[in-house]
């Protein structure tokens, strides 16, 4: 079964998504590229926003992000209840986002890690599935406050 997958970054990912998107077609996946288009100064909150959009409209199963430092588009992904964007430095945190937090999108600094890391992050992160019980629970809470 092919996964959906939504792409987006500010002008500190571009480079980044542009690999990345090669990945997930070797994958198998399918992608939704939701920006930017090039290297130019752009916003990450729009394209933070258009992911959340992505995910709430079944656009795509999961997503990734990518801003310079992967702090910014994190923190603007999260504002929306659709998303639990994680932003991953390793092999070890991509597992640990699916496995305990059921993150949906992957977020990566485009100016803070390695393309061979980023590659291997990804495949983890989508070879990983929710382990739920204890955490799911605590993954209910976080819908649960997000909706206040």
């Amino acid at each position: 079964m092919s996964q959906t997958i939504a792409v987006a970054a500010d002008h500190g990912g571009f480079e980044l998504k542009t690999i990345l998107k090669e990945e997930l077609v070797a994958r198998g996946c399918s992608v939704v590229d939701l920006g930017t288009d090039g290297p130019g100064s752009v916003d990450y909150p729009d394209f933070a926003a258009a992911m959340a959009m992505a995910i709430r409209d079944k656009t795509a199963e999961m997503g990734i992000l990518i801003c310079g430092t992967g702090i910014g588009i994190s923190i603007a992904a999260n504002r929306f209840p659709e998303v639990r964007a994680a932003l991953v430095h390793d092999a070890f945190t991509a597992r640990m986002a699916r496995l305990h937090n059921d993150a949906n999108v992957l977020v990566f600094g485009g100016r803070t890690i390695g393309i061979e890391v980023a590659k291997d992050c990804l495949g983890v992160f989508l070879d990983t599935e929710f382990e739920g019980g204890r955490h799911a629970r605590r993954v209910a809470k976080l819908n649960q406050h997000s909706s206040r």
